[in-house]
């Protein structure tokens, strides 16, 4: 899930890139560009993956 967040907010900074858009500074595409490594950093360090530490996931 969260992965889909990080390439949603590069698309959205590649558009914004790409027609040469005028935002303010928290809307840049380098800002966007490194919420999204951050997003995909967290993704892959295990957060969000859907894992229960319950072992709800277990048949009987």
């Amino acid at each position: 899930m969260l992965a889909l967040v990080a390439a949603a907010l590069f698309v959205i900074a590649f558009v914004i890139r790409v027609t040469e858009t005028s935002t303010e500074v928290i809307f840049s595409p380098t800002s966007l560009m490194l919420v999204g490594l951050a997003f995909l950093a967290v993704h892959s360090a295990g957060v969000g993956s859907g894992w229960s530490s319950r072992g709800g996931g277990r048949r009987r």
